[in-house]
Protein backbone atom coordinates (compact mmCIF):
# COMPACT_ATOMS: atom_id res chain seq x y z
CA UNK A 1 0.00 0.00 0.00
CA UNK A 2 1.86 3.03 1.34
CA UNK A 3 5.31 1.41 1.54
CA UNK A 4 7.63 3.99 0.06
CA UNK A 5 9.13 3.20 -3.30
CA UNK A 6 12.71 4.21 -3.82
CA UNK A 7 14.55 5.32 -6.92
CA UNK A 8 17.88 5.09 -5.11
CA UNK A 9 20.53 3.60 -7.37
CA UNK A 10 22.92 1.63 -5.20
CA UNK A 11 26.65 1.65 -5.74
CA UNK A 12 27.79 -1.53 -7.45
CA UNK A 13 29.73 -3.63 -4.98
CA UNK A 14 31.04 -7.18 -4.94
CA UNK A 15 29.21 -9.83 -2.95
CA UNK A 16 30.47 -11.57 0.18
CA UNK A 17 28.63 -13.93 2.49
CA UNK A 18 28.62 -13.53 6.26
CA UNK A 19 27.34 -16.96 7.15
CA UNK A 20 23.89 -17.21 5.56
CA UNK A 21 23.61 -13.44 5.02
CA UNK A 22 24.75 -12.01 1.68
CA UNK A 23 26.34 -8.56 1.91
CA UNK A 24 26.85 -6.37 -1.13
CA UNK A 25 25.77 -6.87 -4.71
CA UNK A 26 21.99 -6.71 -5.02
CA UNK A 27 21.34 -8.20 -1.57
CA UNK A 28 19.23 -6.30 0.97
CA UNK A 29 21.11 -3.86 3.19
CA UNK A 30 21.69 -5.81 6.39
CA UNK A 31 21.32 -4.44 9.92
CA UNK A 32 23.63 -5.46 12.71
CA UNK A 33 24.57 -4.75 16.31
CA UNK A 34 27.19 -5.84 18.84
CA UNK A 35 26.84 -7.57 22.17
CA UNK A 36 27.96 -5.66 25.25
CA UNK A 37 27.94 -8.57 27.69
CA UNK A 38 31.10 -10.31 28.85
CA UNK A 39 31.69 -12.83 26.06
CA UNK A 40 32.95 -15.37 28.57
CA UNK A 41 29.51 -15.27 30.21
CA UNK A 42 27.95 -17.60 27.66
CA UNK A 43 24.41 -17.50 29.05
CA UNK A 44 24.28 -13.69 29.18
CA UNK A 45 25.74 -13.34 25.69
CA UNK A 46 23.41 -15.92 24.18
CA UNK A 47 20.43 -14.25 25.84
CA UNK A 48 21.40 -10.91 24.33
CA UNK A 49 21.93 -12.40 20.86
CA UNK A 50 18.53 -14.10 21.01
CA UNK A 51 16.95 -10.74 21.87
CA UNK A 52 18.66 -9.22 18.83
CA UNK A 53 17.50 -12.10 16.65
CA UNK A 54 13.96 -11.56 17.91
CA UNK A 55 13.87 -7.95 16.66
CA UNK A 56 15.30 -8.93 13.28
CA UNK A 57 19.09 -8.54 13.51
CA UNK A 58 20.76 -9.89 10.39
CA UNK A 59 24.28 -10.08 11.86
CA UNK A 60 25.71 -9.77 15.39
CA UNK A 61 29.29 -8.90 16.33
CA UNK A 62 30.91 -10.42 19.41
CA UNK A 63 34.18 -9.28 20.96
CA UNK A 64 36.79 -12.02 21.38
CA UNK A 65 39.74 -10.38 23.15
CA UNK A 66 41.15 -13.58 24.69
CA UNK A 67 41.43 -17.31 24.15
CA UNK A 68 38.92 -17.77 26.97
CA UNK A 69 36.51 -15.67 24.91
CA UNK A 70 37.21 -17.89 21.90
CA UNK A 71 36.23 -20.97 23.90
CA UNK A 72 33.03 -19.21 24.96
CA UNK A 73 32.43 -18.20 21.34
CA UNK A 74 32.30 -21.89 20.37
CA UNK A 75 29.46 -22.52 22.83
CA UNK A 76 27.64 -19.31 21.89
CA UNK A 77 27.72 -20.19 18.19
CA UNK A 78 25.94 -23.49 18.85
CA UNK A 79 23.05 -21.79 20.63
CA UNK A 80 22.13 -19.01 18.18
CA UNK A 81 21.06 -18.79 14.55
CA UNK A 82 22.23 -15.34 13.43
CA UNK A 83 25.70 -15.09 11.81
CA UNK A 84 28.40 -13.95 14.24
CA UNK A 85 31.29 -11.61 13.51
CA UNK A 86 34.27 -12.07 15.83
CA UNK A 87 35.92 -8.79 16.83
CA UNK A 88 39.69 -9.11 17.27
CA UNK A 89 42.48 -6.61 17.77
CA UNK A 90 46.26 -7.10 17.80
CA UNK A 91 46.57 -10.88 18.45
CA UNK A 92 46.68 -12.80 15.19
CA UNK A 93 46.55 -16.15 17.02
CA UNK A 94 43.13 -15.26 18.44
CA UNK A 95 41.92 -14.38 14.94
CA UNK A 96 43.03 -17.80 13.67
CA UNK A 97 41.51 -19.60 16.65
CA UNK A 98 38.11 -17.95 16.35
CA UNK A 99 38.01 -18.54 12.57
CA UNK A 100 38.58 -22.21 13.29
CA UNK A 101 35.90 -22.02 16.00
CA UNK A 102 33.24 -21.16 13.43
CA UNK A 103 33.15 -17.36 13.18
CA UNK A 104 31.17 -16.19 10.16
CA UNK A 105 33.39 -13.12 9.70
CA UNK A 106 36.52 -11.64 11.29
CA UNK A 107 36.67 -7.98 12.25
CA UNK A 108 40.35 -7.06 12.19
CA UNK A 109 42.67 -4.34 11.02
CA UNK A 110 45.52 -5.99 9.09
CA UNK A 111 47.80 -3.13 10.09
CA UNK A 112 47.58 -3.85 13.82
CA UNK A 113 47.68 -7.64 13.63
CA UNK A 114 51.46 -7.62 13.29
CA UNK A 115 54.01 -8.59 10.66
CA UNK A 116 53.17 -9.48 7.10
CA UNK A 117 53.74 -13.13 7.97
CA UNK A 118 51.13 -12.97 10.76
CA UNK A 119 48.59 -11.26 8.52
CA UNK A 120 49.22 -13.89 5.83
CA UNK A 121 48.49 -16.65 8.35
CA UNK A 122 45.20 -15.03 9.33
CA UNK A 123 44.18 -14.52 5.72
CA UNK A 124 45.12 -18.09 4.79
CA UNK A 125 43.01 -19.41 7.65
CA UNK A 126 40.07 -17.18 6.69
CA UNK A 127 40.34 -18.28 3.07
CA UNK A 128 40.51 -21.93 4.07
CA UNK A 129 37.34 -21.67 6.15
CA UNK A 130 35.49 -19.37 3.72
CA UNK A 131 35.39 -16.58 6.27
CA UNK A 132 35.29 -12.96 5.05
CA UNK A 133 37.05 -10.13 6.86
CA UNK A 134 35.80 -6.74 7.91
CA UNK A 135 38.37 -3.95 8.00
CA UNK A 136 37.45 -1.12 10.35
CA UNK A 137 39.03 2.35 10.29
CA UNK A 138 38.08 4.82 13.00
CA UNK A 139 38.95 8.49 13.36
CA UNK A 140 39.49 7.97 17.08
CA UNK A 141 42.29 5.45 16.55
CA UNK A 142 44.06 6.89 13.52
CA UNK A 143 47.70 5.87 13.14
CA UNK A 144 50.20 8.31 14.69
CA UNK A 145 52.05 8.81 11.41
CA UNK A 146 48.82 9.93 9.75
CA UNK A 147 47.94 12.20 12.66
CA UNK A 148 51.35 13.80 12.24
CA UNK A 149 50.98 14.07 8.46
CA UNK A 150 47.48 15.60 8.46
CA UNK A 151 47.55 17.37 11.82
CA UNK A 152 44.18 15.95 12.86
CA UNK A 153 41.71 13.32 11.65
CA UNK A 154 40.12 14.22 8.31
CA UNK A 155 38.51 12.31 5.43
CA UNK A 156 41.76 12.18 3.47
CA UNK A 157 43.60 10.71 6.46
CA UNK A 158 40.91 8.09 7.01
CA UNK A 159 41.02 7.18 3.32
CA UNK A 160 44.79 6.74 3.41
CA UNK A 161 44.51 4.56 6.51
CA UNK A 162 41.79 2.43 4.94
CA UNK A 163 43.66 1.97 1.67
CA UNK A 164 46.78 0.84 3.52
CA UNK A 165 44.74 -1.99 5.08
CA UNK A 166 43.06 -2.78 1.76
CA UNK A 167 46.38 -3.04 -0.03
CA UNK A 168 47.64 -5.57 2.51
CA UNK A 169 44.71 -7.88 1.75
CA UNK A 170 44.81 -7.35 -2.01
CA UNK A 171 48.54 -8.06 -2.02
CA UNK A 172 47.63 -11.46 -0.57
CA UNK A 173 45.01 -11.92 -3.33
CA UNK A 174 42.21 -11.79 -0.75
CA UNK A 175 39.17 -9.80 -1.85
CA UNK A 176 36.48 -11.26 0.43
CA UNK A 177 36.23 -8.28 2.73
CA UNK A 178 34.00 -5.37 3.64
CA UNK A 179 35.12 -2.07 5.05
CA UNK A 180 33.97 0.59 7.50
CA UNK A 181 35.50 4.04 7.73
CA UNK A 182 33.88 5.62 10.76
CA UNK A 183 34.00 8.93 12.60
CA UNK A 184 31.81 10.54 15.24
CA UNK A 185 31.54 13.72 13.18
CA UNK A 186 28.77 13.55 10.57
CA UNK A 187 30.61 15.54 7.90
CA UNK A 188 33.88 13.65 8.31
CA UNK A 189 32.11 10.31 8.26
CA UNK A 190 30.01 10.95 5.17
CA UNK A 191 32.87 12.43 3.14
CA UNK A 192 35.18 9.55 4.11
CA UNK A 193 32.68 6.99 2.81
CA UNK A 194 32.24 8.96 -0.41
CA UNK A 195 36.00 8.87 -0.97
CA UNK A 196 36.45 5.17 -0.25
CA UNK A 197 33.38 4.27 -2.36
CA UNK A 198 35.28 5.53 -5.41
CA UNK A 199 38.40 3.50 -4.65
CA UNK A 200 37.21 -0.05 -3.91
CA UNK A 201 34.48 -2.41 -5.12
CA UNK A 202 34.02 -4.28 -1.84
CA UNK A 203 30.89 -3.82 0.33
CA UNK A 204 30.80 -0.91 2.76
CA UNK A 205 29.65 -1.16 6.37
CA UNK A 206 28.05 2.14 7.41
CA UNK A 207 28.13 3.63 10.87
CA UNK A 208 28.54 6.89 12.74
CA UNK A 209 30.76 5.78 15.59
CA UNK A 210 30.17 6.88 19.19
CA UNK A 211 26.97 8.58 18.02
CA UNK A 212 25.72 9.20 21.57
CA UNK A 213 22.74 8.19 23.67
CA UNK A 214 19.46 6.88 22.32
CA UNK A 215 17.86 10.18 21.28
CA UNK A 216 20.84 12.20 20.09
CA UNK A 217 22.57 9.16 18.62
CA UNK A 218 19.48 8.19 16.67
CA UNK A 219 19.16 11.66 15.18
CA UNK A 220 22.82 11.93 14.19
CA UNK A 221 22.94 8.39 12.80
CA UNK A 222 19.77 8.88 10.79
CA UNK A 223 21.23 12.00 9.19
CA UNK A 224 24.65 10.51 8.45
CA UNK A 225 23.64 6.99 7.41
CA UNK A 226 20.51 8.22 5.63
CA UNK A 227 22.51 10.72 3.60
CA UNK A 228 24.86 8.02 2.33
CA UNK A 229 22.10 5.52 1.67
CA UNK A 230 20.26 8.12 -0.44
CA UNK A 231 23.43 8.39 -2.53
CA UNK A 232 23.46 4.61 -2.98
CA UNK A 233 26.42 4.06 -0.66
CA UNK A 234 26.24 1.28 1.92
CA UNK A 235 25.63 -2.48 2.03
CA UNK A 236 25.29 -3.15 5.76
CA UNK A 237 24.99 -0.87 8.77
CA UNK A 238 25.19 -0.51 12.52
CA UNK A 239 23.62 2.36 14.46
CA UNK A 240 26.11 2.82 17.33
CA UNK A 241 24.16 3.94 20.38
CA UNK A 242 24.97 4.19 24.08
CA UNK A 243 21.75 2.25 24.61
CA UNK A 244 20.36 -1.26 24.56
CA UNK A 245 21.73 -3.06 21.45
CA UNK A 246 18.12 -3.93 20.59
CA UNK A 247 17.55 -0.21 20.01
CA UNK A 248 20.33 -0.23 17.41
CA UNK A 249 18.50 -2.84 15.36
CA UNK A 250 15.15 -1.08 15.62
CA UNK A 251 16.59 2.29 14.59
CA UNK A 252 18.58 0.68 11.77
CA UNK A 253 15.46 -0.84 10.26
CA UNK A 254 13.54 2.39 10.75
CA UNK A 255 16.19 4.24 8.73
CA UNK A 256 15.98 1.69 5.92
CA UNK A 257 12.18 1.64 5.95
CA UNK A 258 12.00 5.42 5.76
CA UNK A 259 14.04 5.27 2.53
CA UNK A 260 12.11 2.34 1.09
CA UNK A 261 15.21 0.14 1.22
CA UNK A 262 13.85 -2.55 3.56
CA UNK A 263 10.27 -3.54 4.30
CA UNK A 264 10.36 -5.33 7.61
CA UNK A 265 7.73 -4.80 10.26
CA UNK A 266 4.99 -2.23 10.58
CA UNK A 267 5.31 1.11 8.86
CA UNK A 268 3.27 3.40 11.10
CA UNK A 269 1.85 6.61 9.65
CA UNK A 270 0.71 8.67 12.62
CA UNK A 271 -0.06 12.35 13.08
CA UNK A 272 1.79 14.33 15.78
CA UNK A 273 -1.61 15.16 17.32
CA UNK A 274 -3.20 18.58 17.84
CA UNK A 275 -6.37 20.07 19.32
CA UNK A 276 -8.39 18.57 16.45
CA UNK A 277 -7.68 15.01 17.60
CA UNK A 278 -10.71 12.95 18.55
CA UNK A 279 -8.71 10.42 20.59
CA UNK A 280 -5.35 10.39 22.35
CA UNK A 281 -3.05 9.73 19.38
CA UNK A 282 0.21 9.63 21.36
CA UNK A 283 -1.09 7.17 23.96
CA UNK A 284 -2.61 5.03 21.21
CA UNK A 285 0.67 4.89 19.27
CA UNK A 286 2.73 4.09 22.36
CA UNK A 287 0.48 1.14 23.15
CA UNK A 288 0.32 -0.11 19.58
CA UNK A 289 4.09 -0.03 19.09
CA UNK A 290 4.58 -2.17 22.20
CA UNK A 291 1.78 -4.62 21.41
CA UNK A 292 2.73 -5.09 17.76
CA UNK A 293 6.49 -5.20 18.17
CA UNK A 294 6.56 -8.88 17.20
CA UNK A 295 5.14 -8.26 13.71
CA UNK A 296 7.83 -8.86 11.06
CA UNK A 297 5.65 -8.66 7.95
CA UNK A 298 5.62 -5.50 5.83
CA UNK A 299 2.36 -3.68 6.56
CA UNK A 300 1.25 -0.04 6.62
CA UNK A 301 -0.89 1.19 9.51
CA UNK A 302 -2.23 4.75 9.59
CA UNK A 303 -3.35 6.31 12.88
CA UNK A 304 -4.69 9.82 12.26
CA UNK A 305 -6.55 11.86 14.86
CA UNK A 306 -9.00 13.80 12.69
CA UNK A 307 -10.68 14.13 9.31
CA UNK A 308 -8.28 16.70 7.86
CA UNK A 309 -5.55 14.26 6.76
CA UNK A 310 -7.14 11.07 8.02
CA UNK A 311 -8.98 9.86 4.90
CA UNK A 312 -6.05 10.42 2.56
CA UNK A 313 -3.51 8.63 4.77
CA UNK A 314 -5.95 5.84 5.70
CA UNK A 315 -6.77 5.12 2.06
CA UNK A 316 -3.08 4.53 1.37
CA UNK A 317 -2.61 2.01 4.21
CA UNK A 318 -3.44 -1.65 4.76
CA UNK A 319 -5.19 -0.69 8.00
CA UNK A 320 -6.18 2.92 8.64
CA UNK A 321 -7.95 4.89 11.34
CA UNK A 322 -9.47 8.34 10.90
CA UNK A 323 -10.48 10.03 14.12
CA UNK A 324 -14.03 11.33 14.53
CA UNK A 325 -16.59 11.85 17.30
CA UNK A 326 -18.29 9.97 18.81
CA UNK A 327 -16.87 7.10 16.73
CA UNK A 328 -13.83 6.83 14.46
CA UNK A 329 -13.70 5.32 10.96
CA UNK A 330 -11.70 2.23 10.05
CA UNK A 331 -10.26 1.75 6.54
CA UNK A 332 -9.17 -1.65 5.25
CA UNK A 333 -7.03 -1.88 2.11
CA UNK A 334 -7.92 1.67 1.15
CA UNK A 335 -11.69 1.52 1.61
CA UNK A 336 -13.94 2.68 4.48
CA UNK A 337 -14.96 -0.45 6.40
CA UNK A 338 -16.74 0.37 9.65
CA UNK A 339 -16.83 2.67 12.67
CA UNK A 340 -15.58 1.89 16.18
CA UNK A 341 -15.96 3.36 19.64
CA UNK A 342 -13.00 5.56 20.57
CA UNK A 343 -12.41 3.77 23.86
CA UNK A 344 -11.68 0.51 22.00
CA UNK A 345 -9.22 1.79 19.40
CA UNK A 346 -6.08 -0.02 20.55
CA UNK A 347 -7.67 -3.45 20.98
CA UNK A 348 -9.54 -3.17 17.70
CA UNK A 349 -6.53 -2.01 15.67
CA UNK A 350 -4.36 -4.76 17.11
CA UNK A 351 -6.98 -7.34 16.09
CA UNK A 352 -7.26 -5.91 12.57
CA UNK A 353 -3.49 -5.79 12.06
CA UNK A 354 -3.01 -9.36 13.23
CA UNK A 355 -5.88 -10.54 11.02
CA UNK A 356 -4.36 -8.74 8.04
CA UNK A 357 -0.93 -10.21 8.72
CA UNK A 358 -2.43 -13.71 8.91
CA UNK A 359 -4.07 -13.21 5.51
CA UNK A 360 -0.79 -11.93 4.06
CA UNK A 361 1.05 -14.99 5.39
CA UNK A 362 -1.57 -17.35 3.95
CA UNK A 363 -1.37 -15.67 0.55
CA UNK A 364 2.41 -15.90 0.58
CA UNK A 365 2.22 -19.60 1.43
CA UNK A 366 -0.17 -20.16 -1.49
CA UNK A 367 2.21 -18.40 -3.88
CA UNK A 368 5.11 -20.52 -2.65
CA UNK A 369 3.05 -23.66 -3.06
CA UNK A 370 2.14 -22.73 -6.64
CA UNK A 371 5.78 -22.04 -7.55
Amino acid sequence: MNQSKTNIKRRKSSLINVGSVPVGGDSPISVQSMTNSNTEDVDATVAQILQLEDVGADIVRVSTPSFEAVEAFKDIKKKVNVPLVADIHFDYKIAIAVAEAGADCLRINPGNIGSEKKVKEVVSCAEHHGVPIRIGVNAGSLEKKLQKKYGEPCPEALLESAMAHVEILLKLNFDQFKLSIKASNIFMMTESYRLIAKEIKQPLHLGLTEAGGFRSGTVKSAIAIGELLREGIGDTLRVSLASDPVDEIKVGFDILKSLGLRKKGINFIACPSCSRQNFDVIKTMNELEVRLEDIKESIDVAVIGCYVNGPGESKAAHVGLTGASPRSLIYLDGSPAHKIENDDIVNHLEMLVRDKVKIMQENEEKLIAKS
